[in-house]
């Protein structure tokens, strides 16, 4: 199970709107988001704001994918927010995804822009396998937006786990 030291009381994970398929020769990491993926992000982040969900930090993978989706996050919550990109997002492991959220002390909510399956798996380990296949027993879909807040000890719950899922958002 994943332990996050000093949590932020509300996480957003959100993944990358959808992109389309690299051109001959194009990078991975170079992608940019279909026409598809770019109203799936306006979509997305306009729930997101119309349900007052406003992070005190965004994070985002420095892929084009990524960055395009944390730009219409920042349109849409706040013009004054200005996403952090960070390199290790894109293909990270699951205790790299951990760590960038151990690592913000003094955020009271920590929005994650990255990739599948990380984003899954993160989410599976913080508040368990069921309320992850009762939300989206699809899978994590592109655009997706799960919000997790902290509810402390972990006492007497039947997951173990010291985070709930509060909503999930998607396009």
């Amino acid at each position: 199970m994943t332990v996050i030291v000093s949590p932020p009381s509300r996480i957003y994970l959100l993944r990358h709107a959808k992109s389309g398929w690299a051109e001959p020769g194009q990078p991975d990491f170079d992608r940019t988001l279909d026409a598809q993926g770019y109203a799936e992000a306006e979509v997305v982040a306009d729930q997101a704001a119309d349900r007052g969900y406003r992070p005190d930090l965004v994070i985002s993978s420095t892929a084009m994918r990524c960055r395009q989706t944390a730009e219409a996050i920042r349109r849409a919550i706040s013009e004054t927010i200005e996403p952090v990109f960070v390199d290790e997002l894109y293909n990270g492991s699951l205790s790299t995804y951990s760590e960038i959220l151990s690592s913000q002390p003094d955020s009271q909510s920590v929005m994650l822009i990255g990739h599948n399956p990380t984003l899954q798996e993160l989410l599976r380990d913080l508040v368990g396998g069921e309320a992850v296949a009762a939300a989206i027993p699809g899978g994590f879909p592109t655009g997706g937006l799960a919000v997790l807040d902290y509810r402390g000890a972990a006492e007497g719950s039947a997951s173990g786990s010291a985070w709930v899922l509060s909503d999930f958002l998607k396009a």
